[in-house]
């Protein structure tokens, strides 16, 4: 593996789960492979578990790690190339990441969408030039379209916990406050909907009318507005909610309850709920849900780490091929 940014990075999804699940019975079996080595993150946005989660794998691997918050420490970034820097941003993209690939082995960068231009957006701009120019491997740790390691985990812990052979996974849209990202959805739509064609789950998604995501990420999968019927016979459900990505970035009122709560949970099959977090109590997910037995939220952020263990173990083994 020489990066990861999406599902199309790995080869087998059993295979990569079965190893990051050993790597958790025995983190430091690894321990010497990344001596010498240094992994920098680079954040453009805030961070809780992807920054410890990453941080602490890399130190199982013996990788010693920088963090550089671009947002707050660092200078204004630009990204288009044939014009003149003479507005607000003091560095290029191409000596930024060029400089940080002269002091790191692996690079890992997070970055969010304006949610204001899809096509920009969409073409993952900051990402395709900072893999260009930085000459190490780019491990994402979320950017305007996905969140590989979050769905890695997120397929990691499914295999975990599930009690059938082909278990049924559905992808719930929640309420929110604001305009969220289509990054955490995508991700999980687009790794879940090949964990199905690998025989491993079957897929579902449910979200109001107008809420569709990009088709690019939801091949196969069953897709309805019918929240109840995506429900019966659940047995994992993923609550999250984002923005729209037909009219790119807005939010449509929604008249129906889509918050899941224990009466929801009645029509699955006992189903094990999940959250990439943080999440917000009584409006996205209901309490007593969080704080229930069918929680399986900190489990799963727990299991960040051992998603981005198996990352960067295969990126260190084709560094050292």
């Amino acid at each position: 593996m020489n990066k990861f940014f999406s599902v199309a990075d790995v080869d087998n999804l059993d295979n990569i789960v079965k190893e990051a699940l050993e790597l958790k019975a025995n983190p430091f079996a690894h321990e010497t492979l990344g001596k010498h080595k240094t992994l920098g993150l680079v954040f453009l946005n805030p961070s809780l578990r992807t920054r410890l989660s990453t941080q602490k794998a890399a130190t199982n691997l013996g990788l010693s790690v920088m963090v550089m918050n671009m947002d707050k420490d660092g200078w204004a970034l630009e990204t288009r190339d044939g014009i003149v820097m003479n507005g607000t941003t003091v560095e290029h993209i191409r000596e930024a990441a060029a400089v940080m690939g002269e002091y790191c082995d692996i690079l890992g960068l997070r970055s969010f969408p304006s949610l204001t231009d899809r096509e920009a957006d969409y073409n993952e701009d900051l990402f395709n030039k900072f893999i260009k120019y930085c000459g190490v491997p780019v491990v994402s740790l979320e950017s305007a379209t996905r969140h590989p390691l979050q769905s890695l985990t997120d397929l990691i812990t499914i295999t975990e916990h599930k009690k059938t052979t082909k278990p049924k996974v559905v992808l719930a849209w929640a309420p929110h406050v604001k305009a969220l990202p289509q990054a955490v959805p995508n991700s999980f739509a687009e790794w879940m909907s090949q964990a199905q064609k690998e025989g491993l789950i079957d897929f579902t998604i449910a979200h109001p009318a107008g809420y569709e995501l990009a088709e690019e990420f939801t091949s196969g999968a069953h897709i309805t507005h019918d929240w109840n019927a995506a429900l019966t016979s659940a047995d994992f459900v993923y609550v999250k909610n984002w923005s729209s990505y037909k009219e790119y970035g807005q939010v449509y009122p929604v008249s129906e309850n889509w918050m899941m709560d224990n009466e929801k949970l009645k029509l699955t099959n006992d189903a094990k709920v999940m959250h990439c977090l943080p999440v917000r109590r009584d409006l996205e997910l209901s309490s007593e849900i969080l704080d229930g037995p069918n929680s399986l939220v900190i489990k799963e952020a727990s299991n960040r780490v051992w998603a981005a263990q198996i990352v960067l173990k295969r990126i260190l083994e084709h560094l050292s091929k």
